[in-house]
């Protein structure tokens, strides 16, 4: 490499690191900051009409299946399931990878909740559709949506998979995160916010961890990757 490439490749290093800086603040800043907006006020009152067009003004047996079949690929059973299937089919540290950005995004998804400690909709005495049992903790953010996208977005980056691939993972996440509003145990906002959560916390990931974890260079930053 001549001394003109190693200055272009570190410039696009460079930028490459300030784009992924930037891109996570302003994924962490839009989360809280949902968060912060409909805690009260005018805010809250759009996520609950929001949540009740959700759960209750599209009711549909189809759905209803289809969302009770899904909602808990967003567990970090289902994380353990995929990152054991990708172990025995011989990609172990990618495996391992994910497995703990999933394992990152629940702790602080649980650390935000209790920051946080808003009641879910079945506390609140709005009338609801429940379709699931009650799970533990506050609402706010949801966490399935956030680790089952963290899960796959550093998968994907880990395994190289196509960007279509990678997109049809991220909108997997998407279904979840509108299953648990549907199902009724989670806000709208809770959803959003766990969406943008889990892509920050895989971008961090990607940059940080995984070069280590896999050996790979660090994954650039890209819209839907």
């Amino acid at each position: 490499m001549t001394a003109r490439s190693r200055r272009r490749f570190d410039d696009q290093t460079v930028q490459r690191r300030r784009l992924r800086k930037r891109r996570t603040a302003l994924l962490v800043g839009t989360a809280l900051g949902l968060a912060a907006a409909t805690i009260r006020g005018r805010g809250r009152a759009v996520d609950d009409r929001l949540f009740a067009w959700a759960n209750s003004g599209v009711p549909h047996p189809a759905l209803d299946r289809l969302f009770r079949g899904i909602t808990e690929l967003g567990s970090l059973y289902a994380s353990g399931a995929a990152a054991a299937t990708l172990v025995l089919r011989g990609r172990r540290r990618q495996g391992f990878d994910a497995m703990g950005a999933a394992v990152a995004m629940w702790s602080l998804g649980q650390m935000l909740k209790e920051a946080f400690r808003r009641a879910r909709p079945y506390e609140t005495g709005n009338p609801l559709r429940l379709l699931i049992g009650k799970p533990r903790g506050a609402s706010w953010p949801s966490s399935h949506p956030a680790v089952l996208l963290a899960f796959v977005t550093v998968a994907g980056r880990d395994l190289e998979l196509p960007l279509g691939q990678r997109r049809a993972l991220t909108g997997l996440a998407g279904l979840v995160a509108a299953s648990r509003v549907y199902l009724g145990v989670h806000y709208p906002a809770d959803v959003i916010g766990g969406l943008l959560l889990g892509r920050a916390l895989a971008d961090l990931w990607s940059a940080g961890i995984s070069p280590r974890t896999t050996g790979a260079e660090p994954a650039a930053p890209t819209p839907l990757g």
